[in-house]
């Protein structure tokens, strides 16, 4: 059974004690940096020397989202940095599988972000290229936002499709996860889970504990 990766979000952290609050969720698969450049989405957080000072002191690997609108320009950057996966979204670049391959030329994996309202179907023969497919389960750019259920139907493509290709991917939700959603997710198939506040409202080492064993609940009966 795929195991369930805790990714917490620093978008829900203080930023102005990121080092103190990466501490806090060491326990955690890796930390999930979202870059915005307020063209893509309508909200602006880090570049690359932040990022670069995260990479410096973070005490897990890093997951970086990129919600930009010149992907092939910056995520290459982002690997070659050392960050331990990229994640570019589909609908910023035309050309997602050269990208991917970019990407992974720095041995960072390769990630292919859909928003809610993007049809997954274009990309599950081009599944292959790719080490993660993140599902938005929110429209992107603002954390705190609701659940949306009606992306789980893409989900549950996804996880179909890598079934059929054989490959060893990782499906990513992004977006509203609690201890009362993450199951519903693991259920269509999710391994890996991002978390802002549901993660930092508490405590950050329980809440990932608590994530982690909803989801292996769900996945285990499903």
């Amino acid at each position: 059974m795929t195991s369930s990766r805790i990714h917490p979000s620093i978008l829900a952290a203080d930023f102005v004690n990121l080092q103190q609050e990466l501490a806090r969720i060491e326990t955690a698969d890796s930390v999930h940096v979202d870059v915005m450049d307020n063209h893509f989405v309508p909200n602006l957080t880090f570049g690359p020397p932040v990022v670069e000072r995260i990479l410096d002191v973070s005490p897990i690997p890093l997951d970086m989202h990129l919600m930009i609108t010149d992907a092939d320009r910056w995520a290459p950057e982002y690997a070659e940095m050392g960050a331990d996966s990229v994640t570019f979204h589909a609908e910023a670049t035309d050309n997602p599988v050269a990208l991917a391959r970019v990407i992974r030329s720095f041995d960072a994996r390769a990630g292919i972000a859909i928003k809610p309202g993007t049809q997954v179907e274009p990309y599950l023969e081009l599944l292959p290229n790719f080490d993660m497919v993140l599902v938005m389960t929110v429209e992107p750019g603002f954390g705190g936002q609701a659940f949306m259920p009606e992306t789980m139907p893409k989900l549950k493509m996804l996880n179909e499709a890598r079934k059929r290709h054989g490959i060893d991917l990782w499906l990513q939700v992004d977006g509203g996860i609690t201890v009362d959603t993450i199951g519903i997710a693991a259920a269509h198939g999710a391994d890996t889970f991002v978390a802002g506040s549901a993660v930092y409202k508490g405590n950050p080492e329980l809440q990932i504990a608590s994530l982690r064993a909803a989801a292996k609940q769900h996945r285990s009966c499903c």
